[in-house]
């Protein structure tokens, strides 16, 4: 390999890197796609609670089917006079319901930046957020609490207070 080409490859695998270095981890980015904080409350809410809202959307397939009108006319011997008449009906079907999931949160009053960290070193503990404590609800901190929750059956970026309960960052509230 000449000088030349030497200089050209490693200029060219230094460009290559610098292009990757930049790029953000995907599922950091990821938003929730059917979870939103929401002004309105589930029928028998608390007043002054706060709440998240996922939809779950409904799965509907198209199924084809071929339906007998009229049997085919068969000889004894076997052979076939009429071949049997289908008519092909399409319709669709609901696999799944939509289905609205209602949970509680925390208030924007108590996600201080303080909170926020203490989220953060939490999730980090546990393995499922990289880097320092910034204290910002970023798109890497609501992947993090969406792994988390994922599990739980909630698929969402929003920090529900269930979760943070879990984590040991709430209290739990004696009856």
């Amino acid at each position: 390999m000449t000088s030349r080409t030497a200089l050209f490859c490693a200029l060219a695998f230094l460009g290559l890197s610098a292009c990757n270095a930049g790029l953000p981890d995907v599922d950091a980015l990821r938003e929730p796609e059917v979870s939103r904080f929401t002004a309105e409350a589930p029928p028998g809410a608390a007043p002054g609670t706060c709440w998240g809202k996922q939809v779950t959307p409904a799965i509907i397939e198209t199924v084809t089917h071929q339906v007998m009108l009229q049997p085919a006319e068969v000889q004894s011997d076997g052979s076939v006079l009429r071949p049997a008449v289908y008519k092909t009906e399409t319709r669709q079907e609901i696999v799944r319901e939509r289905k609205e999931t209602w949970f509680e949160t925390l208030c924007a009053e108590e996600m201080t930046p303080e909170f926020i960290a203490s989220v953060q070193r939490a999730l980090a503990v546990r393995g499922l957020y990289r880097g320092a404590p910034s204290g910002e609800m970023d798109a890497r901190t609501r992947a993090a609490v969406r792994r988390y929750q994922k599990p739980q059956g909630l698929d969402s970026g929003i920090l529900s207070r269930a979760a943070a309960r879990e984590l040991g960052l709430v209290t739990v509230e004696r009856a």
